[in-house]
């Protein structure tokens, strides 16, 4: 940097207030860079929409701007309606992607009006000499209200902003002691105390019995004021009385929740539902200021702490959103870590799969598993329900598939071994439909379909088997029986196993993928790859979701069968069924 230079500008506060496809809106700090957005779940905004590309677009911050920049996505980024490359971010901009049913996000820059103003006014104890008295005040008592705003724009911490409220208010008013009372149920807890030097009090110092002032609150007429006067209160004895207490002023401000609706209209307000506190200040040297300007003001300070109250509220909520998205991102990492890292792309048995979750973690698991005897052994689950409790138990079943595929013979014995696993955690209250199998080098398939979806065998001529349900889903007998079925391989087949989730996709009316377009889709890939067909077919779900959400995890695993010039016996007497035999007559020999 050259001398007298000056370091660059840190960024100033920037949102972007997302909407999801549905119209929902949550907001997002754009606070590290690059801030990346799109499909993948390690970008800073993950975009749920299959148009959106994994990597989609950037906000940089370059020589004291915010730019926003495409990362060559497939359908685009768009600003305000017009596609671009790289735009300096105004604040407002609308940033667009894909299509107007997708994602939009509005860019909400925090502006200077207010220190722009505040620094207009001079200071207090250097301007007010030259001011008449009169003057002098209301410039003590605007900054009084100017201070509640630097509170609300600056701290981070709730109760130092409505200590300002309470100390403008006490300047304002000329009370000696405030307080800020907050209902909780049927009571009012002190939530500030403080006199006009700023001097913390304690609970104790408000003598005047609480629940005169609830009475007074709650029997107001007007929303934004209230009557007190302990002497006037039914069964109060004379020592409670403003005189006994030593009061020369009592002064209550009721809090309201303003409402805000869908139309951005205030709604109307009850005086009773929509009361969550009030502001109480007393006097003992003096009367209070109560003129008609420092009313107005009291009741502005009574409406700005509501708003700090609600948003606090809001932003307790939003805390806890995002502390829960966060441990969901987390679990979700620590699921994608338990998938398969490397399916074989070459030798006899190649595949492809992919699982991708409706929420932040899934219900369902796909593994494929080579065995010590040359086998590979393959499955995929779904367990009932949604949640981190089923995608909890999605990890379990991973693991105990690994488990038993390495001690079980054959995928019957994987089975049992498996319900047993999950009855045992479970008590048959959560199940689980697998699909699991084992390939030989032969050739052979051996699997058992517990309640699963069907599994699609593909013939390189385009010929299709369906592989149906062999018995009930795991977990809900823990002695149940799995029928095991078998089938003959030649080389070219391929075999899809999915979860519902693809074939219970949704599309823009609510009807369904449907078995039937999958098999539409195997049959026109049957030479394809098994990373092809993989392929073709979530780009053709995508097409008929156009993109949208889905309710459910879609999973897919497709498996290539590839031998060579490796012999193929053909299946002994009595294995498999029909429909094996007539695939596998034609096994290839030397």
């Amino acid at each position: 940097m050259s001398p007298g230079a000056l370091p660059p500008a840190a960024p100033s506060a920037a949102t972007l207030i997302v909407i999801d496809p549905s119209g929902n809106r949550s907001t997002a700090q754009v606070s590290s860079f690059p801030f990346r957005i799109g499909r993948h779940p390690e970008n800073q905004l993950v975009l749920r929409d299959n148009r959106a590309s994994r990597t989609h677009a950037q906000i940089v911050w370059t020589d004291g701007e915010y730019y926003v920049e495409d990362l060559a996505s497939r359908h685009g980024t768009y600003v305000n309606g017009v596609r671009i490359q790289r735009h300096k971010l105004r604040h407002g901009d609308r940033i667009e992607f894909a299509a107007q049913e997708s994602y939009q996000l509005v860019f909400h820059l925090a502006g200077t009006a207010f220190h722009q103003l505040l620094e207009t006014l001079p200071p207090l104890e250097k301007g007010a000499s030259a001011l008449p008295p009169d003057a002098a005040g209301n410039l003590a008592k605007l900054r009084a209200v100017m201070e509640v705003a630097r509170a609300l724009q600056t701290s981070l911490s709730v109760n130092d902003v409505l200590a300002s409220v309470v100390d403008a208010a006490l300047l304002v008013t000329g009370a000696e002691r405030g307080f800020l009372l907050l209902r909780d149920g049927d009571r009012l807890e002190v939530r500030v105390a403080r006199d006009r030097r700023g001097t913390p009090l304690a609970e104790s110092d408000l003598r005047v019995p609480r629940r005169l002032i609830r009475r007074a609150l709650e029997t107001r007429r007007e929303l934004l004021s209230m009557q007190f006067d302990p002497l006037g209160a039914e069964g109060v004895s004379p020592d409670l009385s403003v005189a006994g207490l030593d009061l020369r002023a009592v002064v209550c401000v009721p809090l309201v929740r303003i409402r805000i609706g869908a139309s951005q209209e205030t709604s109307a307000l009850d005086t009773a539902a929509d009361t969550v506190g009030l502001l109480y200040m007393d006097s003992r040297a003096g009367n209070a200021d109560l003129s008609a300007g420092n009313r107005e003001l009291l009741q502005t300070l009574a409406l700005e702490a509501s708003t700090i109250l609600e948003n606090a509220r809001l932003l307790e909520q939003e805390q806890s959103r995002r502390k829960i998205e966060q441990e969901l991102m987390l679990a979700r990492e620590i699921q994608r870590s338990l998938a398969p890292a490397h399916l074989p792309q070459s030798g006899w048995l190649r595949a492809s799969g992919s699982s991708e979750p409706s929420y932040q973690v899934s219900g369902d698991s796909y593994d494929l598993v080579p065995l010590a005897d040359g086998r590979w052994a393959a499955a995929v689950a779904d367990v009932s329900g949604k949640g981190v409790s089923s995608a909890l138990l999605a990890c379990f079943l991973q693991g105990a598939f690994a488990s038993a595929a390495k001690t079980a013979s054959d995928p019957a014995t994987m089975m049992g071994l498996i319900n047993r696993f999950l009855h045992e955690r479970t008590g048959g209250e959560k199940y689980a439909t697998v699909f699991c199998g084992t390939v030989r080098r032969d050739g052979r398939l051996d699997y058992v379909n517990a309640g699963h979806c069907p599994a699609i065998l593909i013939a390189p001529d385009g010929r299709l088997d369906v592989l149906e349900t062999t018995g009930f889903p795991v977990g809900l007998l823990p002695d149940a029986d799995f029928e095991a079925d078998s089938r003959m391989l030649r080389p070219g087949h391929k075999i899809v196993i999915y979860s519902d989730g693809v074939s219970e996709a949704h599309g823009p009316k609510g009807e369904f993928y449907g078995t039937g377009r999958l098999l539409g889709v195997a049959r026109a890939q049957a030479v394809a790859s098994a990373e092809a067909l993989h392929e073709a077919i979530l780009d053709d779900v995508a097409r008929f979701t156009e993109g949208r959400p889905q309710a459910d995890d879609v999973t897919l695993l497709v498996l290539e069968y590839q031998p060579g010039e490796t012999p193929c016996p053909e299946p002994a007497a009595g294995a498999g069924s029909a429909r094996s035999d007539t695939i596998g007559k034609n096994c290839p020999r030397k």
